[in-house]
């Protein structure tokens, strides 16, 4: 069970050495608004690190967890951070969910040369030496979302709806300019952002019904993250707004925030991610048992899940093959890594630290499951979108040019470090 593997990993790295343990830093909120999403994905690092240590660890050592909680703080995040590197002297971290907690974490680890894993679905146009990410880019998951509205569902009108910070505004940025690019009016496109946390979504919800006053349908695209999510739902239940009406596609909503709300009203609600747990592969199955076994059998899987187990397998293989945890080597290694995801294909690892990964679309089933309506073959993650302007002419390539944002018109690395 999961309390006693925890534990366990804990004390057996404090009854060792220091030298003797590769210590994995864990950063994760625990607690506040977020905690919600992130707490399963320190669990399964949990998981993942004890059935690692069970095949003899990584270069003849046992992987030692070190968790910390930055508590949904952003600010707390850089410091905790900091503290995994400089104190704990950990080797590598997997962590952070929202890209305001990453942006804060990214001067941190370029500066003292640490390892990010971020296993969460972002708004790009970004690329650090200094992180891996293996959730989706916006052209693994927002525009193919945008594209079965437009294409499959007719939509005529969007919604978009995300909660008020970086991830959220500049996906919609992007979205706006490619259903502008894609003849959608700038009056038929409704953009608003809430806190975090927000509970109150009646009249926002309301603005949304009225946008389809002229017959025309409407969609919501949503970047609503963390527990706002549960108020959200609730209320287009409250005012009966069915899939049929107003369809929903989110960006934030897996398995695990589903299993929290009651889901007989959002049946047919979508979600567009990389994984489902009703992937039908002997690979997500294996997965799921494992999890089961080890946190219990009422939990769920979900696609930042699977975003670490393909990271962490990655990490291993390039530490092996590298012959050291050492940053510089490690990263060197972790180009061109492959390893088979859970829904049947292969995640390859590219110069520009993103993955190819296949984009799912998934429709909510009343016991908390996504039936897998819509399946792309592996898409490479692209940091730098093709629909702003300032980001079309950028690439990143840490192998070739050492760069992560290199301007193809002038042919000169704009910037190294992540400053922007």
């Amino acid at each position: 069970m999961l309390g006693a593997a925890a534990g366990s990993l804990v004390i057996s790295g404090a009854a060792v050495a220091q030298d003797d343990t590769i210590k994995v830093g864990v950063l994760h909120s625990l607690s506040g608004s977020m905690a919600i999403s992130e707490t399963t994905l320190k669990d399964v690092m949990l998981m993942l690190i004890e059935e690692q240590n069970a095949k003899g660890g990584v270069l003849g050592k046992q992987l030692e967890a070190v968790v910390v909680d930055p508590a949904s703080d952003w600010p707390l995040f850089a410091e905790k951070a900091r503290e995994l590197i400089t104190v704990s002297d950990v080797d590598v971290m997997f962590g952070c969910w929202t890209s305001v907690s990453r942006k804060s974490v990214l001067p941190v680890i370029e500066e003292l040369n640490g390892l990010l894993f971020y296993p969460v679905q972002y708004e790009g146009e970004e690329s650090s030496y200094n992180v891996f990410y293996t959730g989706a880019a916006p052209n693994q998951q927002a525009i193919p979302a945008v594209d079965y509205f437009l294409e499959e569902l007719g939509v005529e009108k969007f919604a978009l709806l995300g909660t008020d910070y970086v991830y959220p505004r500049t996906t919609n940025n992007i979205l706006n300019a490619y259903l502008q690019d894609k003849g959608i009016a700038e009056e038929d496109i409704f953009v608003n952002y809430t806190p975090f946390g927000h509970s109150d979504w009646s009249t926002i919800v309301s603005d949304v019904v009225e946008l389809g006053a002229d017959g025309k349908k409407v969609g919501v695209i949503s970047t609503i993250n963390g527990d706002a999510n549960v108020g959200f739902y609730k209320e287009l239940a409250a005012q009966d707004i069915s899939a049929d009406d107003i369809p929903v596609v989110a960006f934030s909503v897996g398995e695990e925030e589903l299993s929290g709300l009651d889901t007989s009203n959002l049946v047919g609600h979508l979600a567009a991610w990389n994984y489902f747990q009703s992937a039908d592969t002997p690979e997500n199955e294996e997965f799921i048992a494992a999890w089961k076994e080890f946190a219990g059998e009422e939990r769920v899987t979900n696609d930042p899940m699977e975003a670490h187990y393909i990271g962490f397998n990655m990490w291993v293989n390039a530490v092996e093959e590298a012959g050291t945890t050492d940053t510089d080597a490690v990263i060197e290694a972790m180009v061109g890594q492959t390893f088979p995801n859970l829904t049947g294909g292969t995640a390859e690892m590219l110069p520009n630290h993103h993955l190819t990964k296949p984009v799912l679309i998934g429709e909510i089933l009343e016991d908390g499951q996504f039936d897998i309506i819509s399946e792309t073959d592996p898409v490479p993650g692209d940091a730098w979108t093709d629909f702003l302007p300032e980001s079309a002419v950028l690439k990143s390539d840490w192998v070739e040019l050492d760069c992560g944002m290199y301007n193809t018109d002038t042919e000169t690395c704009v910037q190294r470090e992540s400053n922007y």
